[in-house]
């Protein structure tokens, strides 16, 4: 079993992206997932997840039990360790300081030398309390009340090894989406090594960016020209090693509604549409864009996730797709972001509605 501890304030979203990583995860307090195994590699790569760490003790949110559990825990370790406490963004009412000085006690009377430079283990205590998230997709945010103090053994932490902020690469346009953002939204839709993504509207890159950064091969498109020019600029950047031969990406000037792919091409799908006025749309209706979109998208991989300034799940549906989860993401006072992570039904069903959904477009 492993604590995650979780990165951002919208939990349900972070155990959700956890999920690509880990199995059985389970929400237990504000901040805190268990999870019953990890993929470290995985781990690493997660943008709302900060750490992974083997079980040792679950006891309240209390300085007093905390010390109490790991007296009585069971520990198979030797050599040097440090203790890191954190109170989940203050909920807790407990010293971190302290904590670490009574745990890192613990430890010396059970004979550990403590190093807090270069240990050989790390023990993490997280304490949290409050209410958890509420949301009918994933297992434990209930909105229930919780009291806990999480001990563990840090077993893999998250590397954060993002592209740089939007207007610090070489083709930028305002809009853009956050790194930590795309990576979530790429680790959604299944980007990993051996995998291929897609992202049919990819603006300036951020989501190719992403998923290359992960290992993934990605594959992109966009109806402006202006567009595929700077998100070839951008993944030239930061994406691959020209010494090593060609990319594993690919950029050209498409239509998100006619993508010049067959069927089943990609493993998944990642688009951010476009929000209304504040986007130029060439051809196409919004609503006429973002079906035809979808139903694309359902013809060439089996899962997808779509962001939006709205919520798109009527269309989905229309176009093959169940609704596996759904998120409203506040990114300002003015926009909030709807995440629907996606999967596909029947393929021949998924075809039918693509080909009905084309009919009504002409």
């Amino acid at each position: 079993m492993y604590w995650l501890e979780l990165a951002g304030e919208t939990d349900a979203f972070a155990a959700r992206e956890a999920a690509t990583a880990a199995t059985a995860v389970d929400l237990v307090a504000p901040g805190i997932a268990r999870a019953g195994g990890i993929d470290p590699s995985r781990v690493r790569r997660l943008a709302y997840t900060r750490a992974a760490h083997e079980t040792l003790a679950r006891t309240d949110a209390d300085l007093d039990a905390a010390v109490a559990a790991l007296r009585a825990a069971s520990i198979d370790r030797s050599g040097s360790v440090a203790v890191r406490a954190r109170n989940v963004r203050g909920t807790a009412g407990v010293s971190t300081a302290a904590a670490e000085r009574a745990l890192g006690g613990v430890l010396v009377d059970r004979g550990f030398d403590v190093d807090l430079d270069d240990p050989d283990h790390v023990l993490r205590a997280l304490f949290s309390a409050g209410p958890r998230a509420d949301h009918d997709a994933v297992t434990g945010a209930d909105g229930g009340d919780a009291d806990v103090c999480a001990l563990g053994w840090v077993a893999a932490e998250a590397t954060r090894d993002f592209a740089p902020d939007p207007t610090d690469r070489p083709f930028f346009q305002p809009g853009s989406m956050a790194p930590a953002d795309a990576r979530a939204y790429a680790n959604l839709a299944g980007a990993a090594p051996g995998r291929t993504l897609l992202d049919p509207m990819c603006g300036t890159g951020g989501l190719p960016l992403e998923a290359g950064l992960v290992g993934a091969d990605a594959v992109a498109c966009d109806a402006q020209a202006k567009m595929v020019r700077g998100a070839r600029e951008n993944l030239r950047e930061y994406v691959g090693d020209p010494a090593a031969g060609p990319p594993d990406w690919h950029v050209a000037r498409g239509d998100a509604t006619a993508l010049p792919l067959p069927d089943d091409a990609v493993d998944g799908v990642a688009f951010d549409a476009p929000y209304g006025r504040q986007s130029k749309i060439a051809r196409h209706e919004l609503a006429d864009l973002v079906a035809g979109a979808l139903a694309e998208a359902a013809r060439v991989a089996p899962r997808a996730v779509l962001v939006a300034d709205r919520d798109w799940r009527g269309p989905a549906r229309e176009a093959g797709w169940t609704v596996d989860a759904a998120f409203e993401r506040r990114v300002h006072r003015s926009l909030t972001r709807y995440v629907l992570v996606l999967h596909r039904g029947d393929p021949g069903e998924v075809r039918r509605n693509a080909t009905e959904i084309a009919a009504d477009r002409e």
